[in-house]
Formats: structure tokens, sequence, C-alpha cells
């Protein structure tokens, strides 16, 4: 069986790896065009670019599936099936059309919940203690093919975005290789999604970061949580504007963002119910720091 995979970032990478050491006939990646990054802005491959390469395996890179040319190479390769995995490319239905097998796309939410870019951070944000990915076939309404199978994971008390991605990334690694199995034996199953229970995920902003101390203390601790690698919770404390990396759930009563006290563990701080700990901080220009360590530096003002 002929296998075209499409993704970018890590998790696509963690997926194109799996397949690979599953002995998998991969034809063909595609992926985004290198991007500048750094200081130096030097153009950098992505993640799937560097796995493919590393196994000899032909990577193209188009802008996108407009030009008739882009399209006639893909077919080319002759694919049985398309693996698609965070690929930030939309696919027109002409290219949906080129493998016979169909397209078969990682998502990382279980749907029809959490639709769209940001599916796991939106998991954190709402506090849902479960999630998982779903293996589905595309079609052109986004995220909303018919569903192969899903694998399910509890998100932990204190797990950020980033951490969850991670854990969903091997998940979704092992059930790519195992959808594929199932379709390389003619025993794969399908079914509809029910889209009254579709819910979406946006994509998410920098206008996002500023925590509103007035929620509850668990529901500040999820936002923290969920903003995290990237692009990060911030609030104003004692004068100055931090990054906020990490916080757990505490006991504590006050006006909405008071500093309570500064703890051997964090700096205490009130929302609308309870009150959270900040665990980890950044101020602006500075490094990450532990709460304690940056507060010994800058003591609090009596």
């Amino acid at each position: 069986m002929r296998v075209v995979f499409m993704g970018t970032p890590d998790i696509a990478a963690t997926c194109l790896s799996r397949i690979l050491k599953d002995g998998f006939d991969v034809v063909g990646v595609y992926t985004q065009p290198d991007r500048p990054k750094g200081r130096g802005m030097k153009l950098v491959a992505s993640p799937v670019k560097e796995v493919a390469l590393s196994h000899g395996i032909p990577v193209f890179q188009p802008e996108n599936f407009r030009e008739d040319e882009t399209v006639e190479q893909l077919r080319k390769l002759q694919p049985d099936v398309v693996a698609v995995v965070a690929y930030g490319r939309i696919l027109p239905q002409r290219v949906l059309d080129t493998a016979p097998l169909g397209f078969i796309n990682i998502h990382a939410s279980l749907l029809p919940k959490y639709r769209g870019s940001a599916p796991y951070q939106w998991a954190v944000l709402d506090g849902l203690e479960e999630t998982g990915v779903t293996a589905m076939y595309l079609c052109r309404e986004m995220d909303a093919g018919d569903i192969i199978d899903v694998a399910k994971t509890p998100i932990e008390p204190n797990e950020t975005a980033g951490e969850l991605l991670d854990r969903l990334a091997v998940l979704g690694a092992k059930l790519l290789s195992k959808t594929l199995c199932s379709i390389q034996s003619g025993d794969v199953k399908r079914c509809c999604q029910d889209a009254s229970q579709a819910t979406f995920a946006p994509m998410l902003d920098k206008s996002m970061c500023a925590i509103d101390w007035s929620k509850t203390a668990q529901q500040v601790h999820n936002h923290v949580r969920g903003l995290h690698p990237w692009p990060v919770a911030t609030a104003e404390l004692a004068g100055t504007k931090f990054k906020i990396h990490s916080t757990v759930v505490a006991e504590g009563k006050g006006v909405p963002g008071t500093i309570l006290g500064l703890t051997k563990t964090g700096l205490l701080v009130a929302c609308g119910e309870g009150a959270v700990e900040i665990r980890s901080l950044q101020a602006d220009g500075g490094k990450r720091m532990s709460a304690p360590d940056y507060f010994r530096g800058h003591p609090l003002e009596d």
C-alpha cells in the first residue's frame, strides 16, 4: 500500500516516525515551506521534513494546491491512501480525489467535539478531564468527515496544553498506524459524526492572555494551563507585568487579583472564588523563574 504523508509540526513528525517504524511504504511527504526563525531569521525546515529527509523520502512543499501542476505531482506518486496530521493547508476536493482509499486525518480531540485549529488547548481551557485523538476521513467540511476510530486519555489536573500535546502525539501515532493496518487489510470501519454535538475550537491569539481574576480559581488555573506554551497567560502583579507559566489551585480569600502572600512554593493571589498559587512566572524582559526566587530579589511591599 503506497502512503503519502502530509504534516508539519512535532505531532506530525511523531506520527510519521511511527508509521515508518511500523514498515509502511511512505512514497512522499508534503509539509509547509521552510520558514524564517530566530534572531537571524534563518530558514528552518519543519520537523516533518527533517524526519522525511533522514529516511530518504521525497519532500514536497507547495504553498497551496491551486495549481494544476501541484495536483498532478501528487497524482504521479500514485498514493493508495494519504495520511494527514496537522498539515496546516486546505485540501480541495480534487486533491482528496487522488487517493482511492481516501485521506486519513488524525485530529487531537474526540470528534465531533472541538473541531478547529486548537482542539487540545480548548479542552484544557474548558477544564475537561478527558480528551483524546480521532482517526477520520477528510472531507470538504472542516473536521466533519466520518470517524474511523478514537483513543481516549485523561487530562491531568495540572497538565498544560503543551504537556498534553506530547502525550496526544504518541497516542495519535499509534492510532494512525492501527488505522492504516485496518485500511490495508480491508476491514476498516467508519461512522458519521453527529453534527448536532459539534463544538468549535478556534485558533488562540495574544488577546486571550490577560488573566481575569474575577473567575474562579479553577478557571484561572485552566486559563494558565491552556495557554501554555503559547501564547502564555499574563497578569500585572505589584506593578510589574508577568507571563504566568504555572499555577495550582489553592485555599484563600480576598478581593480578586489581590496578592495574599508569598509561600515557600509560590505567590498566592485571590480569585473570584478561592485562590491560585503562582509557581512560575517571567517578568517583562526577564527569564522564567520560580515565584519565590523572583520575589526574594524583588521583595513585596507590606
